[in-house]
């Protein structure tokens, strides 16, 4: 049984007439009779009562009217159903990001809304290959990526540069400082985010360190913003790292942020993207990413 079948058994029920069926379903009239003619012999029963003057629904067609208007109804549904997730996908983009973005993303969401009001924008948390690989098989639209890295089938467009500010406990020497020398920083325990877990951050800063001088002292591994920077307020003395505007949001007891120098690290960030043609909302997210970025003081 087919659903253009029950569509043309309908069509002529409300008509009582082939001729008029036909017209309204805009096929000609050897076809409704044909198919209806189908239906009739996969059911094994006569649905309409046909003579020269007149259709008329026999008792089975009758009984078949109210349930071939509720799958053709049950059609619609779900033809609406995936049309409304259509119009949805096409107005929603979805940005893969990570942590530490702070003021930088809350720009983004502003002047994304003012270009294309009609959008929305879905933002994706994931490990960052998880990312890309998204990003290539179409699940993501673009993905904010942090530092320079071989991305096959995908294009990195440049966007900003990060300064990196360290967190120190609050009683050492160097928190009376404005600014912290790198060279200062030695001996003294890094927590840092293993290699594999982050290695544009893990490589920036052992680069740094070495460029100063001395090859950093891995304490343990960064595990969670609440529990390390704990550990650093209040335990033995150590140091990490944050991007400057994240930092700035950050109130922690014990803790202070200052920035660095000599040299002084910073991560550029990309948007990564598929190298076709973008539609009209991917170019506005182009656009925000550029337009109006705070400047972390």
């Amino acid at each position: 049984m087919e659903i253009r079948q029950l569509r043309y058994f309908l069509t002529v029920a409300e008509e009582l007439h082939f001729g008029r069926a036909a017209e309204r379903l805009h096929i000609v009239q050897s076809a409704v009779s044909q198919q209806v003619r189908r239906l009739e012999r996969e059911l094994g029963v006569e649905l309409f009562d046909r003579t020269t003057r007149a259709v008329r629904l026999t008792e089975a067609g009758r009984r078949l009217l109210p349930h071939a208007r509720e799958v053709l109804a049950a059609q619609a549904r779900v033809r609406e159903a995936i049309d409304e997730l259509r119009s949805e996908r096409a107005t929603t983009l979805r940005l893969g990001t990570s942590s530490g973005l702070g003021t930088r993303l809350e720009a983004i969401l502003a002047e994304f809304a003012g270009l294309a009001p009609h959008a929305q924008l879905e933002l994706v948390t994931a490990a960052t290959d998880d990312r890309l690989k998204r990003v290539r098989s179409g699940e993501l639209d673009a993905t904010l990526l942090r530092g320079q890295r071989d991305v096959p089938e995908l294009e990195l467009l440049p966007l900003w540069e990060d300064a990196l500010m360290v967190a120190l406990p609050a009683r050492h020497d160097l928190a009376v400082r404005g600014t912290v020398d790198m060279a200062d920083l030695a001996g003294l325990p890094l927590r840092l985010a293993g290699h594999a877990r982050n290695p544009a951050l893990y490589e920036l800063v052992t680069r740094s360190c070495r460029e100063a001088g001395f090859e950093p002292v891995l304490g343990p591994e960064f595990t969670t913003d609440q529990d390390t920077l704990a550990t650093i307020g209040y335990g033995k003395p150590s140091w990490t790292v944050y991007y400057a505007p994240y930092a700035g949001q950050l109130t922690v007891p014990g803790v202070v942020f200052r920035p660095l120098r000599n040299p002084a690290p910073a991560m550029p960030t990309y948007l990564a993207v598929r190298p076709d043609p973008p539609r009209a909302e991917l170019r506005a997210l182009i656009e925000a990413c550029h337009v109006r970025q705070p400047v972390p003081s």
